[in-house]
């Protein structure tokens, strides 16, 4: 197991367990498709190794989109 996911600091970092777990989802996808790693030393290193490493360098952060707003026309026809 990646000594890195045994700590609090990661979490922390990214926001929670769910985050984390969804950012390494998405960013593997990602590498699986062909994007590049982004770290240098990736020799020996498993797909999942080098996406948190990715994450405790900063390289990768996961994005939330703003919340829509949303308006009431109250002269809409129901």
């Amino acid at each position: 197991m990646i000594e890195a996911l045994k700590h609090q600091d990661i979490v922390d970092k990214v926001g929670g367990k769910f985050k984390l777990s969804a950012l390494i989802q998405k960013r593997m996808k990602e590498i699986l498709e062909g994007s590049r790693p982004l770290i240098d030393d990736t020799k020996g290193k498993t797909l999942m190794e080098i996406v948190v490493q990715e994450i405790l360098e900063d390289k990768i952060t996961l994005e939330q989109a703003a919340p829509k707003e949303t308006t009431i026309d109250p002269f809409a026809a129901f």
